[in-house]
């Protein structure tokens, strides 16, 4: 079972997914408000299409912008700057006066949140133990998920303020004290990653902080997994990578692993039906109050279904089998909910729309249960530290560029082809699975450095005998529990590897 130190740091870095969430989801309430396409003076279905393209845009930009600052700031100070930039997003969105406004505060909050959702995984995926990453670094799609069901759930109750302005004004504002609160945290206690700080050659304060989160070790164990954590990352730093040539040259099959896996997320359909869930709904005759309701209880769903796979299946089953039974079972749920869609939609037969709305649920408790619980940790861990931050922000770029595409074309494509839209997504997630079935490798309860032998990667051993460094993991402990106030005894533990050249990696299964 996790420390509750642990839990509790994940929760509060999950703020950044929460807001990644809630940004994405109310905007499928912000944009069923008659009150609001009254204010933006009934906009077009492309200006429609537009809110939630920009936003991805945007989305896919930060997530670039990860691939180039993220290491330099390391990942306390760039996840700071991110909740300054959407802090200035959601405040602009909230005080817009037209639609132009508002398109361009979605897209700044894209920005920060598509590189948030990106780095928070990396780092709680760095500061877990092997064998409570999936419930610690699961936490950040948790995040994600609650975010949705609270917008939604917003978005409801404003439903019933007086005509206006308000109904979507303050469901907006709702989302600005978030980017503050984390900022002051990141700011005062949240502490860094280890890996990241060895990345930069700070050993020391590495260990200091490694012992700070690691409190579940006894300190012979923590002396061990570090000098290890330490010896495989020096090792794959050892050549220096400047290229995306190289990186899928040494790292191919890693790095193809990472952007496939965020890649086929988006062409399975999840952003569509989240976005124009209400365009469904009402495609089936139902009114806007009970619209909105539904909205609420498709995010309950996901929240609930995430949380309990979270907390109970990732570490346990592991990331592979609740892949491969996730896109199984999205490939099922699609099938029906175009079946039911088609039968029904211009049908009088209530019972037959019931079963149309079922679909929908079916497949969003699935992804948040199967997909939503694994995929952003999974494609952070199966990276080495010297390309996590580089290639996840390669791959979530590459999640929100495709999210583009087929949510700008999401009301057309309803409008044109209705429920056949579904098949597009049914052939992607076939293509999807077929790929993880054969490459995807099992990562369950393995540290981020063994991770590199599932890959055919050499993974470093250490000569313990030569290890002398216990007295610097003492000495630590005994800060961190305030018994002491200074370490007197320094050292550096000595690492043995089983090769002095730089690294050979296969890149083939």
């Amino acid at each position: 079972m996790a420390s509750w130190y642990s839990v509790g740091i994940a929760l509060f870095a999950a703020m950044g997914t929460f807001l990644f969430g809630f940004d994405t989801g109310i905007a499928t309430t912000t944009i069923a408000h008659e009150s609001w396409i009254d204010y933006m003076h009934h906009p077009s279905n492309g200006l429609t299409g537009a809110v939630v393209a920009v936003y991805i845009a945007g989305e896919a930009v930060g997530a670039l912008g990860q691939t180039f600052i993220g290491d330099k700031l390391g990942r306390i100070r760039f996840m700071q700057l991110l909740c300054v930039i959407v802090t200035i997003g959601t405040t602009i969105q909230t005080a817009s006066v037209n639609i132009g406004m508002f398109l361009a505060g979605r897209a700044i909050a894209g920005v920060a949140v598509g590189a948030m959702v990106a780095t928070v995984p990396i780092y709680l995926s760095e500061i877990s133990a092997p064998n409570q990453r999936g419930l610690i670094g699961g936490i950040s799609g948790c995040g994600i998920s609650f975010g949705t069901m609270m917008s939604n759930w917003v978005g409801f109750a404003c439903s019933y303020a007086p005509y206006g302005a308000t109904q979507w004004r303050l469901p907006l504002g709702i989302q600005i004290p978030w980017g503050v609160i984390m900022f002051v945290g990141l700011a005062t206690f949240m502490p860094d990653s280890p890996r990241q700080l060895i990345r930069n050659g700070k050993v020391e304060a590495a260990r200091r902080e490694f012992v700070r989160v690691r409190r579940d070790l006894q300190s012979h164990e923590a002396h061990e997994e570090f000098a290890l954590m330490q010896a495989q990352i020096e090792f794959e730093m050892a050549r220096e990578i400047k290229s995306y040539r190289e990186i899928f040259t040494l790292f191919g099959r890693r790095a193809m692993v990472s952007i496939v896996v965020q890649t086929g997320t988006s062409l399975t359909g999840i952003n569509v039906i989240q976005y124009y869930q209400t365009y469904l709904f009402r495609s089936l005759g139902i009114q806007q109050k009970t619209i909105l309701a539904l909205a609420g209880v498709y995010g309950t769903v996901a929240f609930l279904s995430n949380s309990i796979t979270t907390r109970y299946l990732t570490d346990q089953w592991g990331r592979r089998k609740m892949i491969l039974a996730g896109l199984s079972g999205l490939i099922l749920t699609m099938i029906y909910s175009a079946v039911m869609q088609h039968i029904f939609q211009d049908s009088e037969n209530r019972i037959g729309k019931g079963f149309s709305v079922l679909g929908i649920y079916l497949y969003v408790a699935w992804y948040y249960a199967m997909i939503n619980s694994t995929t952003w940790l999974y494609g952070a861990e199966v990276l080495p530290i010297a390309l996590r931050s580089k290639v996840m922000g390669l791959a979530a770029a590459s999640h929100f560029i495709v999210n583009v595409a087929v949510t700008e074309a999401g009301p057309s494509a309803f409008a044109n082809i209705h429920e056949n839209y579904y098949y597009v997504f049914v052939g992607c997630t076939v293509i999807f699975l077929t790929i993880a079935y054969f490459y995807f490798p099992e990562t369950r309860r393995k540290t981020l450095e063994e991770i590199a032998q599932a890959f055919g990667d050499k993974v470093v051993l250490v000569d313990e005998a030569r290890i002398d460094g216990e007295q610097d993991i003492l000495a630590a402990q005994d800060e961190e529990n305030g018994s002491i106030s200074k370490a007197e005894n320094k050292g550096q533990a000595t690492t043995s590897t089983t090769s002095t050249s730089p690294p050979s990696h296969a890149s083939a299964s």
